[in-house]
């Protein structure tokens, strides 16, 4: 584990490159090899399946997802405009009318709304694009995981079975105060009985045993894959790009996102308020 950003490579003098990588204060978790890991389960839904295995390789990964507090940083820097800020609106879940809605305003700064209450810098950034992570990224010399990456390392946390996984490793109805998901009635009521009823900071909820916080719950996070039918190993570019984890919106009976094996999916100009992501190398 290390402090510091994920810095890439320096340029020759003389030579054509980017401008140097941006500096920020995160922690790295080294993930080691997988040979032979396993993706996906011939007992999930259909776009889980086929079960298959493969190697990877080494890598690294941020301990939490990026939070408020770093998005801004990297907004101030660079000048970055998101595409739900371009856009005046962007996903959010009406209670009321039980079901999604282009709420006006909303962004990675207010995320329900321009007449809501602003995001708190220690919870994860949500509301921006696979666009925005992505640029979020390469501005600190990394890049956005791949969804077998991502499986990897949540999978140093799984249950026996497989299946089911949290931040500290457990499973089923008595997970469910130990990481952050929708308690009560979806999409009605969420009785917060977990201490939130949105996002919560970054590593509230502990450490998997990879180390890192936050792989089940919170927020769904961009992964650099194309969504596509398994095994999906080579396929370069699709429609929409995959998203692992879970969020608070998930419940037991219901969307059961935080399983280690569940893959959401968006178009890479989407922003929603249950959305976020953290970086590899």
């Amino acid at each position: 584990m290390m402090r510091g950003a994920i810095i890439a490579g320096v340029c020759l003098a003389g030579s054509a490159c980017s401008p140097a990588p941006l500096v920020r204060d995160a922690v790295v978790v080294s993930i080691p090899a997988g040979p032979q890991t396993q993706i996906g389960d011939d007992r999930a839904p259909s776009d889980e399946r086929p079960q298959f295995v493969m190697d990877v390789a080494a890598f690294r990964m941020d301990l939490s997802p990026v939070t408020v507090a770093q998005f801004r940083t990297f907004v101030e820097a660079t000048g970055h405009v998101t595409d739900a800020e371009r856009a005046g609106a962007a996903g959010v879940l009406s209670k009321g009318e039980g079901g999604w809605i282009d709420a006006e305003g909303a962004s990675w700064r207010f995320p329900r709304g321009a007449d809501k209450p602003a995001a708190p810098d220690d919870h994860p950034v949500t509301q921006v694009s696979w666009n925005d992570a992505t640029a979020f990224c390469k501005a600190h010399g990394a890049r956005l995981p791949t969804e077998f990456e991502w499986e990897r390392a949540a999978r140093m946390g799984q249950t026996p079975d497989g299946t089911v996984f949290d931040a500290i490793g457990m499973a089923g109805l008595e997970a469910k105060m130990r990481m952050n998901i929708w308690q009560g009635v979806f999409p009605v009521l969420d009785t917060g009985d977990d201490g939130y009823s949105g996002t919560s900071p970054v590593g509230a909820f502990g450490k998997a045993p990879s180390g890192l916080t936050d792989m089940a719950g919170n927020v769904w996070e961009w992964t650099a894959s194309p969504y596509a039918p398994y095994p999906a190993k080579d396929v370069t570019d699709a429609p929409e790009r995959v998203q692992r984890g879970g969020s608070f919106l998930c419940s037991d009976g219901g969307c059961e996102g935080f399983r280690v094996t569940a893959r959401a999916h968006s178009t890479p100009q989407t922003a929603l308020m249950h959305v976020g992501f953290r970086c590899a190398a």
